[in-house]
């Protein structure tokens, strides 16, 4: 089967890829470049209208399945009190930056280093006219100070599979690297103390890998959350059971742990969303 789409790919890329090295060419696949980008799609969710930028297959699929990918996760920023502050950490192109924003009137600091990613953050924060709620805070969170590289698995726009300073992915296994550059990255306290970044009263992390690392350098900000939610890979012991270890210490307990049937039989079948809250 992959044999047969490379075939395909090739097939039809080939072709492409002459006729775009002529000028009529050049002027085309600009063109066509510019219309993916003002291809905006509509949804409504709860009454809530969102529109996001469309380029791509994976926008398409992340769009098509809003309400049935994570709905844990779109219940949990249901339960956020009006006017909070909310740190989206791994925000991708911003869904659920964008839902908190609109449907809560939350303060967003959205924190995504994919240089892929980040044009489209912007445009959709954008669309939905959010400017003014929501920060792009375009650097990874670690679990401390330091320069490392972003090493990718994608560069497509809305991909994810991205890890800072370290080489592996979601579930501890060694990551496929396709693209990668040096960056900065910081601590959750310290993007308080240096960067003067509010404290946050909701928290969700989803970086496919660090989740563990950005929490260890967060033991004085997590005093203050109320509620957070992070995804976990069961399979990942070391993730799992620090995780655990630094929510417990900081006085949270889990209140559900779940996954959409969209995960099962897939890559991603042992990754489960953790909810977790203050008494």
């Amino acid at each position: 089967m992959n044999l047969m789409k490379n075939l395909i790919k090739k097939i039809i890329t080939l072709p492409l890829s002459l006729v775009f090295k002529t000028k009529i060419g050049k002027i085309i696949s600009d063109k066509f470049l510019d219309l993916s980008l003002k291809n905006i799609n509509e949804i409504v969710y709860l009454d809530c209208k969102l529109k996001f930028v469309v380029p791509n297959w994976i926008n398409r699929f992340r769009i098509d399945t809003f309400a049935t990918k994570e709905p844990e996760t779109l219940d949990w920023i249901g339960n956020f009190k009006k006017n909070s502050i909310f740190w989206d950490i791994g925000a991708n192109v911003g869904l659920y930056t964008c839902y908190a924003a609109k449907s809560k009137d939350c303060k967003v600091f959205a924190f995504e280093p994919s240089i892929f990613n980040l044009e489209l953050l912007g445009r959709n924060i954008s669309a939905n006219n959010l400017s003014d709620q929501v920060t792009i805070v375009p650097i990874p969170l670690t679990e401390n100070l330091f320069e490392n590289k972003l090493s990718m698995s994608t560069t497509e726009w809305g991909g994810s599979g991205s890890t800072f300073g370290q080489n592996y992915t979601h579930d501890g296994s060694q990551l496929v690297k396709k693209f990668d550059y040096k960056t900065i990255g910081l601590s959750m306290d310290q993007a308080i103390s240096l960067l003067k970044i509010p404290q946050p009263d909701y928290i969700k992390i989803d970086v496919d890998g660090i989740e563990h690392l950005i929490l260890k350098g967060g033991s004085e900000t997590l005093k203050n959350v109320k509620s957070l939610l992070v995804e976990v890979d069961d399979s990942f012991k070391v993730q799992k059971e620090n995780t655990t270890d630094y929510l417990q210490k900081a006085g949270f307990t889990l209140t559900k742990k779940t996954h959409s049937e969209l995960f099962d039989n897939s890559q991603y079948s042992s990754c489960y969303n953790q909810i977790w809250i203050k008494k």
